[in-house]
């Protein structure tokens, strides 16, 4: 299971197939049925299913959680693995995903365990789990902190990528930007980020009436600035006067 989930894992930068597969391995191989990884939302007060392997796209919908509330809410606020010996059992246990009719007559368990970056929950890994079985419980356990270890790995370099990305779309933008406007017009020369952003910031204020403050220290450049400001301002045919 372990050495399919890494391969999967290194064949695309994109970390989706490899989760969804691991999921199935998880319910084919180990009878760990209706796997899902509930990810952190961006305003971090709670979290929703976002990869599953036996649920519905209703089922899937319906996996949303709070911080605290149910089984997953508590493991993504405290960051502490939840075992749930018979979900018929626990007051915690929310059935809100899954309804009980779905699942075996049988005594049912929930294992729900926390993906971490930096010691920081970003996400819960859960599965159902038939509660007589051969294997013994911490086998189980054992196999899903190391997935969880994997999957919360593959998620820090995705997000990685997505920032580099981001931050290389922003500096071609400017970069963009400079060649359209040509910042040595203004007698400035230079391409990097910072002095790119602040040519934009001025061409923004450029039209406007109001005064403008330049702050900086002796030496940064804010009398050139200031000159760019004037040339790049409906007044730029009048004189420009330094005081």
């Amino acid at each position: 299971l372990l050495q399919q989930v890494l391969a999967l894992a290194g064949k695309d930068i994109n970390p989706e197939n490899a989760f969804r597969e691991m999921l199935h391995l998880m319910s084919e191989l180990l009878g760990l049925n209706r796997g899902r990884i509930v990810l952190l939302d961006e305003d971090e007060q709670g979290g929703h299913i976002h990869y599953a392997y036996g649920l519905s796209k209703d089922e899937i919908s319906r996996g949303k959680y709070r911080l605290y509330e149910g089984v997953t809410g508590q493991v993504l606020a405290s960051g502490q693995t939840i075992i749930v010996q018979d979900i018929d059992q626990d007051g915690a246990f929310l059935h809100r995903a899954v309804v009980r009719d779905r699942l075996p007559t049988g005594s049912v368990s929930y294992l729900a365990l926390p993906i971490q970056i930096r010691q920081k929950t970003v996400a819960v890994l859960a599965c159902h789990r038939i509660r007589v079985r051969r294997r013994m419980l911490s086998d189980d356990l054992m196999i899903l902190r190391i997935l969880a270890t994997v999957v919360g790995q593959l998620l820090h370099i995705q997000s990685y990528i997505e920032q580099k990305t981001r931050d290389l779309s922003m500096q071609n933008a400017l970069l963009q930007k400079a060649l359209q406007t040509d910042a040595t017009r203004y007698g400035i020369v230079g391409t990097s980020p910072q002095l790119l952003r602040a040519i934009s910031e001025l061409e923004k204020v450029a039209d406007a009436t109001a005064s403008v403050l330049l702050l900086g220290e002796s030496g940064t450049g804010k009398e050139l600035f200031a000159r760019a400001l004037h040339l790049a301002s409906p007044r730029r045919d009048k004189p420009f006067i330094k005081v």
